[in-house]
């Protein structure tokens, strides 16, 4: 097939995950024998921060505003078996409008920020999509599964809307043997709805565990934040050093966003990316969890700063490890960029049927 993807980013991993999924689910497409086409807005924060300029999987074009890209890209648009368009894509309204009013074949939106698109919708401050666009789309691709498909059927009239969730890049993530620096560790941006649960269950353990080191990565976090002497601050860490870091931990927590918290059926790609490196996860806990990994077996479940310090004191070597090897087995079986493209592929086929039957 041919498919032209409007996504966010595919050249600039800086301060976006779209990225990442942008770029392992092309080269999957690719492998699978799908001609695609990336376009990206021409933003000067990514154009200072590009760490893959030249994707070497599909092709990739950028675009300086709406106008051009029209003028370039209509034919390939128009003659294309689907048409995919992101979330957080500039003009991503007008664009919309334009991919539902000329392409031929099946329209995507890929929502890679569901709970917070929703949440935007409601308040009537979405740019990037509206609910009367969401009717026209074939698909909606979200990244929140559950309950919050029927809604976006139900609610803003869509006329299919399946999970399309975050995977990890196996070629990426894996077991290196590193030195082992941090008890426990956190990759994720500063929020002020994560903060209370990453106090209580890292500062908070880190505080009565003084002997060992724990680390925290990722930017934004204000200076008011009294980090105990055993906790190292890592203020910006490259994605080509998360797999490093993922292994030089004991154990590594993942804490949700509350939006993502309400919706459900969230997972993160840190969680997956973790799981891929065996890295032994403690994670909040939250409605869908248990449709990707299962706790005790694959992924530890903690509500408590008591239920932290347990398991970081209680629980065996080995018995952690297997934990993170059962967590990788089940992210390589189910949860890669493969697996992703795979799905995407059956769904736009589903859409050409269903089209080709109304078209009967």
């Amino acid at each position: 097939m041919r498919i032209v993807i409007l996504g966010l980013s595919i050249t600039s991993s800086w301060g976006n995950g779209h990225a990442t999924t942008y770029r392992g689910l092309v080269r999957e497409l690719t492998s699978r024998e799908h001609d695609i086409l990336f376009l990206e807005r021409d933003q000067p924060w990514y154009s200072e921060n590009r760490d893959m300029p030249r994707p070497p999987f599909g092709d990739t074009h950028l675009y300086k505003s709406v106008s051009q890209l029209k003028r370039s890209f209509g034919h390939e648009l128009a003659s294309a078996d689907a048409v995919i368009v992101g979330s957080y894509v500039p003009d991503g309204i007008e664009i919309g409008h334009w991919v539902t009013q000329q392409a031929d074949g099946v329209t995507a939106f890929y929502d890679i920020d569901t709970p917070v698109t929703l949440g935007k919708l409601e308040n009537e401050e979405c740019d990037y999509i509206s609910a009367e666009l969401i009717p026209r789309f074939s698909l909606y691709l979200s990244f929140t599964g559950g309950p919050t498909l029927r809604k976006i059927e139900g609610r803003y009239g869509s006329p299919m809307a399946r999970a399309l969730y975050c995977a990890v890049d196996p070629e990426l993530y894996f077991v290196q043997r590193v030195p082992r620096k941090w008890t426990l560790g956190y990759l994720g941006t500063y929020s002020g709805d994560r903060q209370p649960a990453l106090e209580r269950f890292l500062i908070e353990a880190a505080k009565q565990r003084s002997r060992e080191r724990f680390v925290v990565a990722g930017p934004q976090y204000p200076d008011s934040i009294l980090w105990p002497k055993n906790v190292d601050r890592i203020t910006h860490l490259e994605p080509k050093k998360h797999r490093a870091f993922y292994n030089a931990q004991r154990f590594t927590l993942n804490v949700t966003r509350a939006d993502m918290i309400r919706a459900g059926y969230s997972p993160s790609v840190r969680l997956f990316e973790a799981a891929a490196c065996a890295t032994p996860i403690i994670s909040d806990d939250w409605p869908g969890l248990r449709e990707f990994f299962k706790p005790d077996e694959e992924i530890l479940i903690a509500r408590t700063t008591e239920d932290v310090l347990a398991i970081l004191g209680r629980m065996p070597e080995g018995e952690a490890r297997a934990i993170g090897e059962r967590a990788r087995e089940r992210v390589l079986a189910e949860h890669t960029a493969a697996h992703r493209a795979a799905e995407l592929e059956t769904l736009i086929e589903a859409c050409r049927c269903e089209q080709s039957r109304s078209v009967v």
